[in-house]
């Protein structure tokens, strides 16, 4: 049984300006899903018409076969062309291109490469520029995190009767970027109350194929701002994690404030997500005490998020060794925004010990950052820079901390995504690897959430 060669890399390119949805449908019935404008010239590309089917063909798909090793040297990636059947939101048949079943409706992916769909697990979904004319942060220079608090809580009146609209616009975003699944904090603090969380599950409600985690937020101080009894209403709102700020600068008291927010944890049986930026003595003691902690409270065990927690980037040799292993032993995670600078975060180090390793945009132009593209590839890229390396291998790799460690080749060059049965979650890119994909940020032809296709890109 033949596959087709893969491509070279002139006639790979050469194909995608036919990567197009006009040209993709190719069975009728399947439906045409219009998205209504909306007034931003930085939104993704409007998606064209959909499948809609629960049973459908996806025709000439790249998919990744093994590596292709010289002198012992994994130097490339070889794929073949497949037809792809999708049932009821999962993987059903895998054939040879042409051989699928051809009574289905058919989208023709035009040999774009098929790659799990990514996840953003650290995003602010709730406050942002996005979708509005531009605002570039006002001048952090000298400011405290206490000021940035008194900044947002003038702006924060001037987002709200935006946020939800705001929101869907960056789900919009995300699905156009490839990905499906999200973590979302959103603010509880005096100035929203719970609006802030309302206008985020609204949105999410208009949603249902973006499934989306929500951590309650005390942004401006879970003992500073006095917001205990709001965020108990939010988990019973059905809110899934409880949120945390920097318990020394911000509240003050380090054990009250992480008591407070393990004990709403311990109260309503919900997971934990906190934000820890300080690098002084106070983060690291935080660290320890939240280790501790859970090591106390058994039930937490596997239920803690350490956002950032910069202060890791602080420590070295034994003391560095001696906190990961905490973190290991009650099974954290850690959610890093990979960090540029002077902080370069221990994430192999991490990742050696066994601890879940996330990343995620974090603000998408907003009031702390203008930068953000919502792009998980492009995280896949930064972290290869930091960490992996520029090899075909090393690139291949890299692409799991963007991908809930889901890779299409095993590292044994064996393929093991996707399978039969497997959530259809998935993203076509203008790629001829994973590695390239990568390496290039390449483009993203079309999104699939548990099968449906939520974004596709049209002709420029």
């Amino acid at each position: 049984m033949s596959l087709s060669p893969s491509p070279s890399r002139r006639d790979f390119l050469g194909q995608s300006v036919r990567w197009t949805a006009a040209g993709g449908l190719l069975a009728a019935g399947l439906a045409s899903a219009a998205s209504p404008a909306r007034p931003s010239s930085s939104l993704p590309d409007q998606p064209a018409a959909l499948p809609q089917q629960d049973h459908y063909l996806l025709r000439n798909v790249r998919l990744e076969e093994g590596f292709i090793r010289e002198d012992n040297e994994i130097v490339a990636t070889r794929t073949g062309r497949y037809d792809i059947s999708v049932r009821n939101g999962k993987f059903d048949q895998l054939q040879p291109a042409g051989e699928g079943d051809s009574t289905l409706p058919s989208w023709d992916a035009g040999d774009a490469l098929l790659l799990p769909a990514t996840q953003d697990m650290h995003i602010h979904l709730d406050k942002t520029f996005y979708g509005g004319p531009w605002q570039a942060p006002r001048p952090r220079q000298g400011k405290t995190i206490m000021d940035m608090i008194a900044r947002e809580q003038v702006l924060i009146p001037q987002l709200l009767p935006h946020s939800q609209a705001r929101a869907e616009g960056l789900i919009a975003l995300l699905h156009a970027k490839g990905t499906t699944r999200a973590r979302s904090h959103c603010n509880i603090d005096p100035v929203s109350g719970l609006q802030s969380l309302e206008h985020l599950q609204a949105a999410l409600a208009n949603h249902p194929d973006f499934p989306c985690e929500i951590v309650a937020f005390p942004q401006h101080g879970l003992l500073h701002s006095q917001v205990d009894g709001l965020m108990r209403e939010a988990m019973q709102r059905g809110v899934e994690y409880v949120g945390g700020l920097d318990p020394t600068s911000v509240d003050g008291a380090m054990e009250k404030s992480l008591d407070a927010m393990f004990q709403i944890a311990l109260d309503y049986q919900r997971g934990v997500d906190i934000h820890l930026h300080e690098t002084s003595a106070a983060g690291v003691a935080a660290m320890h005490y939240m280790i501790d902690t859970v090591a106390k409270n058994p039930s937490l065990k596997g239920k803690v998020t350490l956002s950032h927690g910069f202060a890791l980037a602080t420590l070295s040799g034994s003391a560095l060794q001696k906190m990961i292993e905490g973190l290991a032993e009650q099974q954290f995670s850690v959610a890093s925004t990979l960090p540029l600078g002077k902080l370069t975060m221990p994430i192999p180090q991490l990742q050696a010990a066994g601890v879940k390793v996330m990343t995620g945009t974090d603000s998408v132009i907003d009031h702390w950052s203008p930068f953000g593209s919502g792009s998980m590839l492009e995280k896949a890229n930064l972290y290869a820079q930091l960490y992996r390396g520029s090899d075909e291998f090393s690139l291949s790799r890299a692409l799991a901390i963007a991908t809930d460690d889901r890779l299409p080749l095993s590292a044994q060059g064996k393929r093991q995504w996707p399978e039969v049965g497997d959530e259809a979650s998935m993203m076509l890119v203008a790629a001829s690897c994973s590695a390239e994909a990568v390496a290039r940020i390449s483009p993203v032809v079309a999104t699939f959430s548990r099968g449906k296709a939520v974004f596709v890109r049209t002709a420029a």
